[in-house]
């Protein structure tokens, strides 16, 4: 139920956030092509928004199974074999995953501490690092329980 919930919520900010991203790219383009006059900020906006955007989908992946896997020889092991390699490889994962959130958290201190900013439009970048180090460990978690509730 909670996961399911999360789920609503990540993709209704992703859908907002790709929403935003072609908001400012149609907004930049019309104002420089028709009005004489870009979008002030455009690129850093877009940089911003697209690495936002990135991280709020990457826990949807897990959570669906999406990412990309090669499995040439998974086929011809057998099932207990096959089971045993998914979960490993969901632990690998995991650990990964978490070893990305640890180092975005300490980079999100270090942003807090500094008071990081964009450079044109002033944006604190703090609360991204927090964003990908929640999504990081929201990933790891999907990803875990769906291969081992997987049937």
């Amino acid at each position: 139920m909670i996961a399911r919930r999360l789920e609503a919520i990540l993709l209704g900010l992703a859908a907002t956030l790709l929403l935003a991203l072609m908001a400012v790219t149609g907004i930049d383009v019309v104002g420089r092509y028709l009005l004489n006059a870009p979008l002030s900020g455009a690129f850093e906006m877009t940089e911003l928004l697209l690495g936002a955007l990135v991280f709020v989908a990457l826990p949807l992946v897990s959570r669906a199974g999406a990412h990309v896997e090669v499995d040439l020889l998974a086929h011809a092991l057998p099932s207990g074999l096959q089971r045993a390699t998914g979960l490993f490889a969901a632990a690998v994962s995991a650990l990964v995953l978490c070893w990305f959130a640890w180092t975005l958290f300490g980079l999100m201190i270090n942003q807090w501490h500094e008071g990081a900013r964009s450079v044109s439009l002033g944006v604190p970048l703090a609360p991204f690092a927090a964003l990908g180090a929640l999504a990081c460990l929201a990933s790891a978690l999907f990803g875990l329980l769906r291969e081992f509730l997987h049937d």
